[in-house]
């Protein structure tokens, strides 16, 4: 196989002065190659955690970070360290007056918050929790967009030990209370409203429904009509900002699963796995400074929001929007607030290339480097990217909402070549993996980490013997953990990702799995049965087709096919709606009833059908051959 071009390399002059040359000789290892760093950083989880625990400058001598060693499930790292992820992110930057957020929206002018007044209005916010008998371990739930306030909500609840949980608004009251009923929060957090499109989105109905749902009391936030906080749920303005120092695995989130196989599992990650992993990510991999600012393109329901506000653990500020990144929407904005380092979605960069979008024209932009995760970019988006923002370094991320991080992806002291992610994260002792448990290298195989990251989940919630968290991640190959996606690690230590072996569906940030969608589809009367699948194309583009059984004497006419569709964006999420709605006599499945959405989706992007799929094991053969037809018949063609 043919090694890809190289489309960005770093200067002697950028690798001399990155964040990765500090650290590698503050552990005493100045000059290490980047594989040097890595081997150790994997090898001496022990040494190279601390190491980013004294790098990172969190308060006070690190214990040992495994006295009780690293098996995995159930690691315990940093048994005798007392934390708090809010105290750090508030009080390591100094200046009160520095730029933390820059925000925007569809609805109005853009706006800055400094550190100090991120501090202020997180201390108001946390009087006002207290005030409603919010509590370390008590849950405080939301379902609020991407502003400001949010962040200073989930940093006020975490500051108590509380518990944060957010949707986002786009998500239907459904699939919102199939969450949060599962954690029983104390409050909830709930916005009047969103625009997206030029469009209002009233939401008054759905957060009631919600609250009442879950048995939580609502606290208002008006951010269609500017109103903001409830009147009296704010404190003073003179609110003290103190911190409850928790375990290191006290938990500080609760993310979820897409519901694949049923209910979203409530993922729980803890105060100081995530405090160290976000402090690596943003200082040694994204490779920020105070000169930076930040913009990742996301949702409040996409793990990438936490991501984002991991970043002001380093010295840059960061950049919300919120709004539809259609048309020139985000290239203007990263114009206007000065964007150094974007991020985006391999789908985003995939539709703006097909329109022959030019972020440059009329625009003075200063962005410096790109990165892209939810899907594969392809070679098309890597190239695209280079030629028309002048060659920035662009750097691919894969990982997932079960660790809030990435395994493999950006290396600003590595070159990048064309279609390929960059390296293995450090502290990331990443393999792939054939059927028999064996590593591979130059061809695709399972992604599996054979030793533990201390973002991993500290459990699911409900949990209680640790059961759905083994059978999720550890059941496949017993004490690795089996991450869903296929992966190639290449001879150069590169990697490429070939999509995930399970059926989440990830649609402009919003992860949802194919059970949430069936749900939604089988409220419709005329439909019986159904598939999905989201597939991805040579170029990278998605296309996402539902295959439907209908009720005996019913046809998919344009009113069921409209009610089909309303059904989806209203119950689960407008980016779900399928791209089209396809009539089969029968859904393929196995003979112990599973539906056979994987082997469906692998076959059509082009793998071998008899090496993806037993036919002995299928129920009835012929449903599959005549699905697959008709995919085939209705998928449009690459452009």
């Amino acid at each position: 196989m043919s090694v890809p071009p190289v489309i960005w390399s770093p200067t002697s002059e950028q690798v001399e002065r990155s964040a990765l040359a500090r650290f590698a000789a503050f552990v005493g290892r100045p000059g290490a190659s980047y594989d040097e760093l890595w081997r150790w950083s994997v090898d001496d989880l022990d040494g190279f955690w601390s190491a980013i625990w004294r790098f990172g400058g969190v308060a006070g001598d690190p214990p040992r970070a495994l006295p009780h060693g690293d098996a995995m499930p159930g690691t315990d790292w940093f048994p005798d360290a007392a934390v708090n992820y809010a105290e750090h992110l508030l009080t390591h930057r100094d200046d009160p007056d520095a730029v933390a957020i820059v925000h925007a929206s569809e609805l109005r002018d853009d706006g800055a918050w400094s550190w100090g007044g991120l501090r202020r209005r997180t201390a108001r916010i946390r009087a006002g929790l207290v005030a409603h008998g919010v509590g370390r371990g008590d849950r405080v739930a939301a379902y609020l967009p991407n502003v400001p306030d949010t962040i200073a909500a989930m940093l006020a609840t975490a500051s108590l030990g509380a518990i944060w949980t957010v949707a986002a608004p786009e998500f239907g009251a459904d699939a919102v209370i199939d969450r949060f009923a599962q954690v029983e929060p104390k409050v909830l957090l709930g916005v009047d409203g969103y625009r997206y499109g030029g469009k209002d989105v009233v939401r008054t109905d759905e957060r009631e429904r919600i609250a009442t749902a879950i048995g939580a009391t609502l606290v208002p936030f008006g951010h269609l009509d500017g109103s903001g906080w409830a009147d009296g749920f704010l404190g003073p303005d003179d609110a003290a900002l103190s911190f409850e120092r928790v375990p290191f695995g006290h938990p500080l989130w609760i993310l979820y699963s897409s519901g694949t196989t049923g209910l979203p599992k409530p993922i729980v990650h803890g105060h100081g796995g995530i405090l160290l992993e976000q402090l690596k990510l943003a200082l040694l991999h994204t490779d920020l400074s105070p000169d930076d600012r930040m913009l990742w393109f996301t949702t409040t329901g996409w793990m990438m929001w936490n991501h984002l506000v991991g970043m002001l653990l380093s010295d840059a500020a960061i950049v919300l929007y919120d709004g539809t990144p259609a048309g020139d929407a985000v290239w203007d904005l990263c114009d206007r607030t000065g964007v150094t380092v974007f991020g985006t979605s391999a789908a985003f960069v995939d539709a703006q290339r097909k329109r022959g979008i030019d972020p440059r024209d009329g625009r003075d932009l200063r962005i410096r480097a790109v990165g892209s995760t939810g899907s594969p970019l392809a070679p098309e988006g890597f190239a695209w990217l280079r030629d028309v923002l002048d060659g920035p370094w662009i750097f691919s991320l894969s990982g997932g909402t079960d660790v809030c991080t990435a395994f493999v992806g950006g290396v600003p002291t590595l070159p990048v070549h064309l279609g390929e992610l960059q390296a293995p994260a450090l502290g990331a002792r990443l393999e792939a993996w054939d059927d028999d448990g064996r590593p591979v290298v130059g061809e695709v195989g399972e992604l599996v980490l054979t030793a533990p990251m201390p973002s991993m989940p500290v459990a699911f919630w409900g949990d209680d013997d640790g059961s759905r968290l083994r059978e999720a991640y550890f059941d496949h190959f017993p004490g690795v953990w089996r991450h869903g996606d296929w992966i190639e690690i290449t001879d150069r230590g590169t990697a490429i990702i070939h999509g995930r072996s399970d059926a989440t569906i990830n649609r402009g940030g919003i992860r949802m799995g194919t059970a949430e969608i069936y749900r939604a589809v089988l409220t419709v009367d005329a439909v019986v049965d159904a598939l999905v699948i989201d597939v991805p194309g040579d170029d990278g583009a998605l296309w996402m087709p539902l295959f439907v059984v209908l009720r005996e004497g019913t046809d998919l006419d344009d009113a069921t096919r409209d009610e089909v569709r309303g059904a989806v964006r209203r119950l689960c999420s407008p980016r779900h709606v399928p791209d089209v709605v396809i009539p089969v006599a029968t859904i393929p499945r196995t003979l112990s009833g599973k539906v056979l959405e994987l082997p469906v989706k692998r076959i059509l992007m082009g793998h071998d059908p008899d090496r993806v799929v037993n036919r002995d094991a299928i129920a009835d053969p012929a449903a599959l051959d005549a699905l697959l037809d008709a995919a085939r018949e209705h998928r449009p063609t690459a452009g």
